[in-house]
């Protein structure tokens, strides 16, 4: 499985939308085996999403991610866990232990996260 956090300076990147510089993750087994970096040359969501899909991404890790956008990755194939905030250690520690969903690593007054992953 291959897992894309969007990353601003050590944390998850706030807004996906604009956010250019990815931490791709290779998980197998609840393990990651494997790290690299990927730069989106673009903000059009559509060459971003279809780039992420060409490189294998399955769930994209992000901060805020506007519906249409959101819709462009679900379209690629791609599962999106927004809404989320934090150190980018935190945050793959969190994925791989099934806590992501802690209210610690919810964006500051966000209240649509749950929602919108569940309506996935």
């Amino acid at each position: 499985m291959r897992i894309a956090l969007a990353i601003w300076e050590g944390r998850i990147s706030p807004v996906f939308d604009v956010s250019r510089r990815m931490l791709i993750l290779d998980v197998e087994e609840g393990v990651i085996i494997g790290k690299s970096r990927e730069t989106l040359a673009t903000d059009n969501a559509v060459i971003k999403a279809a780039k992420l899909a060409e490189i294998g991404i399955d769930t994209l890790i992000c901060g805020a991610v506007s519906r249409q956008v959101q819709h462009v990755l679900a379209t690629y194939g791609i599962k999106t866990i927004p809404f989320i905030a934090g150190n980018i250690a935190q945050v793959e520690a969190a994925y791989l232990k099934g806590n992501l969903m802690d209210a610690s690593f919810k964006m500051p007054g966000c209240t649509v996260a749950k929602e919108r992953i569940d309506k996935r």
